[in-house]
């Protein structure tokens, strides 16, 4: 028997991953490279576009249904740009339109925050499974959120909805690349929490594994 899949894009500051997912959850075939994130926005976007070739390239792509895409934020659902803090060659970059070139025009496209990407995920048969109210987390090489009010995934007219990173907690503390200060991701992060523990010699170790997303 075969089971319609869907495929996901993640983009990041440190990796770009692609996935094929079935109606359970499981991921099929998964393939990743490293963000190019201090390169130019052409660069960045053929990265994601290697991602997306080698998924179109997978077997079980026939039977793909849709492309959700979670990026680093903030985004702009309706427009399909993103402008992730951490990615400074992307500002407006018409990411739905890039994709659109790899993937063809059949395929229905989804843009969201990152953080709403992984509570919908979560929600769906992870840890915030049959939750109600639920604040989902990324913490990597940036900070974002996602929310489930109400037993519904909430991302907000734009996609940013929970998008927790750059929420002053510091009135006097360090300028933001968003233009803040103070903020969560700057604080919080594995690269601010690396940068910060360097001095004791544990800020590689740190960055890794925020680098793999395992910073827990």
């Amino acid at each position: 028997m075969t089971t319609d899949l869907v495929a996901a894009l993640d983009i990041g500051g440190t990796k770009i991953a692609g996935a094929l997912v079935d109606d359970t959850g499981a991921v099929r075939e998964r393939f990743q490279v490293p963000t190019p994130a201090h390169e130019s926005g052409e660069a960045v976007l053929a990265a994601v576009t290697d991602v997306l070739e080698r998924l179109v390239a997978a077997p079980g792509w026939e039977r793909v249904r849709g492309l959700g895409i979670g990026s680093a934020g903030p985004v702009d659902a309706v427009a399909g740009t993103v402008s992730p803090v951490n990615i400074p060659g992307w500002r407006g970059f018409p990411l739905l339109a890039g994709a659109r070139g790899t993937v063809g025009e059949r395929l229905p496209l989804e843009l969201v925050g990152d953080g709403a990407a992984i509570a919908a995920g979560e929600h769906w048969c992870g840890a915030a499974r049959d939750a109600a109210n639920a604040l989902c987390m990324v913490v990597s090489t940036g900070v974002g959120g996602g929310l489930v009010l109400d037993g519904r995934l909430r991302t907000g007219p734009s996609g940013n909805a929970g998008h927790i990173g750059h929420i002053c907690v510091d009135l006097d503390g360090e300028r933001c690349p968003c233009g803040g200060r103070g903020c969560v991701e700057g604080i919080a992060s594995g690269t601010a929490l690396a940068r910060s523990v360097g001095p004791l010699g544990l800020g590689d170790g740190l960055l890794a594994r925020a680098a793999l997303g395992r910073l827990t």
